[in-house]
C-alpha cells in the first residue's frame, strides 16, 4: 500500500462491510461530524481526519523541566497546572503531563460489499481507496447482529453463530482483495510473461511488479510472496500455462504482503463472551467499544467528565451539573469501560502505528541546547516516522532543502555530533545542520 499526502502523517485506512460502527470509529477517534445511520452505504465518499495517538515515550519537554528544576530555575508543577508540567509549544496535537500526542490520518472508507471486485457497491474506486493507505483496520461487528450486506439481524448471543460471522466478515474482505488482485495480473497475463521467460522467476516478479505497483508493491514484498507461493506449489511448470486458480493461489500470497488486516472487533461489550477465541487474521485483533468512546469524547469535550482516551476509566467533572439522565448514561458507560479494561479505539490506533507499521516519534530542533525551533518555540515539531529512518532521511521529511544540504546531524541529549546514516531512536531529538 501506499502512503498519500503529507509524507510526515501515517494514513491509515478504516474498510469494512456496512453498519459495523466504521463511522463510529472514526468519528470516536478524529471526533469529525460524518453521518452515522444504520443503513448500508452511509458514507459515499471517503472521510479524511486527523487522529491523535499518544507517543510511547514521554515528551522531551520532560527532561527540560526536571533540568531546570534541579537547577533552580524553574519551581516544581503547581497542582492546578492545566498543563501538568508541560513545557512544550505543539505545532499540532497536544502535550499534558508530557504526554505528546502525535498526529495520523484517518480515512473512512465507504461500506463494501460481496462483489467489489466485479464492479458492486463503488467497486474499484473503493478498492483504489484501500492502495492509498499505509495499513488497514477492518471493522467488523463482534455481536454477529448483522449480514454481509450490513442489514440488521438483531443481537445473537451464541457465540458460535456471531464467530461464524465475524469470520465471514474478515474472509469476504480477503477474498475481494484476492479477486481484485488475481484480475490486475490476469489481465495481459500470458502476454507479459512470455515477455520476461528468458529472466526466470526474477522475471516473473519484476511483471507482477509492474502489474500492481499502483498497489504499492515493491520488488521485495512482490518477491517474498512469489517464494511463500513457489514453497506452497513447487511443481507448477511454466507461468504462461498457469490456470486461473494458481494465479489466483499466488493473489492470495500477494495479498497478505501488500494487505495486512488488522481487526478492530467492534461492539465487543455486546457481543456473546468467547466470541473471538479461534478467529485469525492477517494482522492483529482488538476488542473495541467504538459508540462507548464516541460518548465519552463528546462528555468531555462538554467537560461533563475528564477522560483520556486509552484509559480504563474516567471521572466526573466538578464544575457540572449533571441530570439523572447523563447521570446514568455516563454511569454505564463507565461500567462497560472499566469491565473492557478501555473501548479498545486508542488500543487499535497505537497498536498499528507503534507495532504494526514499526513508527517512532522523533523531534527535530534548530537549537541543540535549547531544543527550539528559530522563533524560540520549545520542541514544537514531533515526527512520526519509520523505525530505524536516518539522520539524512529525517533531514528530507523537514524540508527537501535540509536533505539536499545536510552537512551533519547534533544529538539533542548527548550533544554528539552524527552523521547521514545515524539511525534515530524512538524519543530523539535532532539539530541538523545543513547547507544554506
Amino acid at each position: 500500500m501506499n502512503p498519500s499526502g503529507d509524507v510526515n502523517k501515517v494514513r491509515i485506512g478504516l474498510v469494512g462491510k456496512p453498519n459495523v460502527g466504521k463511522s463510529t470509529f472514526f468519528s470516536a477517534a478524529t471526533l469529525a461530524k460524518v453521518d452515522i445511520a444504520n443503513y448500508p452505504f452511509c458514507t459515499i465518499e471517503p472521510n479524511v481526519g486527523v487522529a491523535f495517538v499518544s507517543a510511547r515515550l514521554q515528551c522531551p519537554c520532560k527532561d527540560i523541566r526536571d533540568k531546570l528544576e534541579q537547577e533552580g530555575r524553574l519551581e516544581p508543577t503547581p497542582p492546578d497546572d492545566p498543563r501538568q508540567g508541560s513545557l512544550c509549544e505543539p505545532r499540532t496535537g497536544s502535550c499534558v503531563g508530557h504526554m505528546r500526542l502525535v498526529p495520523c490520518f484517518l480515512v473512512d472508507i465507504a461500506g463494501l460489499v460481496p462483489g467489489a471486485s466485479e464492479g458492486r457497491g463503488r467497486g474499484n474506486a473503493f478498492l483504489a481507496d484501500l492502495a492509498n493507505c499505509n495499513a488497514l483496520i477492518q471493522v467488523v461487528d463482534a455481536a454477529g447482529s448483522t449480514d454481509l450486506e450490513g442489514n440488521p439481524q438483531g443481537l445473537n448471543q451464541s457465540p458460535e453463530i456471531a464467530r461464524a460471522r465475524v469470520i465471514e466478515e474478515i474472509e469476504f474482505l480477503a477474498l475481494e482483495l484476492d479477486a481484485w488482485i488475481a484480475g490486475l495480473l490476469m489481465d495481459g497475463w500470458a502476454r507479459g510473461v512470455r515477455r520476461v521467460q528468458a529472466e526466470g522467476d526474477k522475471g516473473l516478479v519484476s511483471f507482477i511488479h509492474e502489474r500492481l505497483t499502483g498497489l504499492g508493491a515493491t520488488l521485495q514484498s512482490v518477491s517474498l510472496a512469489h517464494d511463500a507461493f513457489r514453497m506452497e506449489q513447487p511443481s507448477l511448470g511454466s507461468p504462461w500455462d498457469w490456470d486461473g486458480a494458481v494465479i489466483s493461489s499466488l493473489a492470495v500470497h500477494l495479498r497478505k504482503a501488500l494487505f495486512p488486516i488488522h481487526i478492530a472487533a467492534n461492539k465487543f461489550d455486546v457481543a456473546p463472551e468467547g466470541v473471538l477465541e479461534g478467529v485469525e487474521a492477517n494482522g492483529c485483533i482488538v476488542p473495541c467499544m467504538a459508540d462507548v468512546e464516541l460518548g465519552l469524547r463528546r462528555a468531555a469535550g462538554a467537560e461533563l467528565i475528564e477522560y483520556t482516551p486509552g484509559l480504563t476509566t474516567f471521572s466526573f467533572s466538578e464544575s457540572n451539573t449533571l441530570n439523572d439522565a447523563q447521570i446514568k448514561a455516563l454511569a454505564h458507560m463507565k461500567e462497560r469501560l472499566e469491565t473492557h479494561n478501555g473501548t479498545g479505539v486508542a488500543t487499535m490506533l497505537d497498536t498499528v502505528l507503534f507495532d504494526e507499521l514499526e513508527h517512532i516519534v522523533v523531534y527535530p530542533v534548530q537549537d541543540e541546547n535549547r531544543w527550539t525551533d528559530g522563533d524560540g518555540k520549545v520542541l514544537p515539531d514531533a515526527f512520526v516516522v519509520p523505525s530505524g529512518i536516518q539522520a539524512k532521511a529525517l533531514a528530507y521529511k523537514v524540508h527537501s532543502d535540509l536533505g539536499d544540504g545536510f552537512i551533519r546531524g547534533v544529538d539533542g541529549r548527548s550533544r554528539r555530533v552524527v552523521g547521514a546514516d545515524h539511525e534515530l531512536q524512538d524519543g530523539d531529538v535532532l539539530k541538523i545542520h545543513a547547507k544554506s
